[in-house]
């Protein structure tokens, strides 16, 4: 069975603890351990290392690693306790001690449905769940292996284009965070529907025009899904087109301009995603994705003075007193693609989506599917943000899949809506 190489937690010292006997190079340990950063190397019991190999004596045996931080610069940053089966490598990276999980890549799936989602989902959402995550997973490891550029993009005078992508992960295959596909260990994977989901699927992947399917996912859409070149580098998949996220479909809305876009995002239009039942949300979503209840549409105020420190805060650009937010390009979602800044010092357009998340809070918008009002509230002006969706919006809707689910789609009509014209096939 392939294993994967699963990048856990970068810290300058790491605590562990062992349950059942690890053979770490060459010697038996188990219970509590910490290993430390220390001239260079790796600290552990007294001894420097270049490198450690925790190797279960069997299928039993867990380490729980303290402190992982999950939700990385996320507005759910937080850190858990988390527990994990599998080789545990600890190596060096960047003056710290970074814990990488080697793990069979169908003992992953089962941790990344669990974490990605409660486990209480509905079977056909999880099983759908699991072809996308191995459809992504197969296409970023066959993606791996000719391109290596990490962060991407361009920057001249007057303008920031970025985008983030798994390859800048070079010390092993893919991070466990919101950045690749989040990862928890078995901390939420205990629920035999999930093993479930997973084995009724086994090797099953989408395909199209014979390659793997890249299968993106977001956590709601705002009833439009988007195309890929809105998010990252500049070409489309037939199979990650943009549509109503709705029953039956309908005309696509034409959400490029700002007229469009604010009649869209100031409305609440039917979709999949536009009213969740609260059990349906329970089921879904774990609990520190329940807190962020206003997913669907959303709104964020700045006053003038904090918007012009955010900005410099986070884009490391004093553009002085932040005038105007003026969307350049939109995608076919409403998503901002390209956002002109205008300040009193300097005019930047920033883009792509998550940058543009990025620069406008302290953590990151829910999504770049935003329209601008500028108030004056009290004789000071007011940047007033409404929004639409949380996350890129590529691919399948999480949330809109779960009210699928809940309304009787099985697994392939699901998988069929949001990536039209792509086939199930066995890797």
């Amino acid at each position: 069975m392939r294993t994967i190489d699963v990048g856990i937690l970068l810290a300058p010292c790491i605590r562990l603890r062992l349950s059942g006997t690890f053979t770490c190079n060459g010697t038996a340990v188990e219970g509590e351990n910490e290993v430390a950063f220390k001239d260079g190397k790796l600290l552990f019991n007294g001894s420097l290392f270049n490198e450690l190999h925790f190797v279960p004596a069997d299928d039993a045996c867990r380490f729980l690693l303290y402190d992982v931080v999950i939700g990385l610069n996320f507005h759910w940053e937080r850190k858990e306790d988390q527990q994990f089966k599998g080789v545990l490598r600890l190596i060096r990276e960047n003056g710290a001690v970074r814990a990488v999980n080697r793990i069979a890549v169908e003992d992953y799936l089962v941790s990344v449905i669990s974490s990605e989602m409660s486990a209480t989902s509905s079977p056909e959402l999880l099983k759908a769940h699991a072809v996308i995550s191995r459809s992504w997973l197969y296409a970023q490891l066959n993606r791996k292996e000719t391109v290596q550029n990490g962060t991407m993009g361009w920057k001249t005078d007057g303008e920031t284009v970025r985008w983030y992508a798994r390859e800048d992960h070079t010390l092993f295959d893919l991070c466990a965070d919101d950045h690749c596909q989040r990862y928890q260990g078995l901390t939420r994977a205990l629920n035999p529907n999930v093993e479930a989901a997973v084995e009724a699927t086994r090797n099953l992947v989408l395909k199209n025009d014979g390659e793997v399917c890249d299968a993106r996912f977001s956590k709601c859409c705002g009833g439009v899904t988007e195309r890929f070149s809105a998010c990252w580098e500049n070409v489309d998949y037939p199979y990650l087109a943009a549509f109503r996220d709705c029953e039956g479909g309908g005309p696509l809305p034409c959400l490029t301009t700002e007229e469009g876009a604010r009649e869209w995002i100031e409305n609440t239009p039917e979709a999949f995603c536009s009213q969740p039942s609260g059990e349906v949300l329970s089921q879904v979503l774990n609990n520190y994705d329940r807190e962020t209840p206003d997913f669907y549409r959303w709104q964020v105020c700045y006053t003038q003075e904090e918007l012009s420190r955010l900005v410099c805060e986070r884009s490391g650009i004093d553009f002085g007193t932040v005038e105007e937010l003026q969307p350049v390009e939109r995608g076919a979602s409403g998503r901002i693609v390209r956002l002109r800044i205008v300040g009193t010092l300097c005019t930047e357009i920033v883009g792509k989506e998550l940058e543009i998340r990025r620069w406008l809070s302290p953590s990151h918008l829910y999504s770049s599917a935003f329209v601008v009002d500028k108030n004056v509230v009290g004789g000071k002006v007011q940047f007033v943000l409404k929004g639409a969706g949380w996350g890129h919006g590529v691919g399948l809707c999480q949330i809109g899949a779960a009210v699928m689910g809940a309304k009787g789609y099985g697994f392939k009509e699901i998988l069929a809506h949001y990536y039209p014209g792509a086939l199930l096939e066995e890797i």
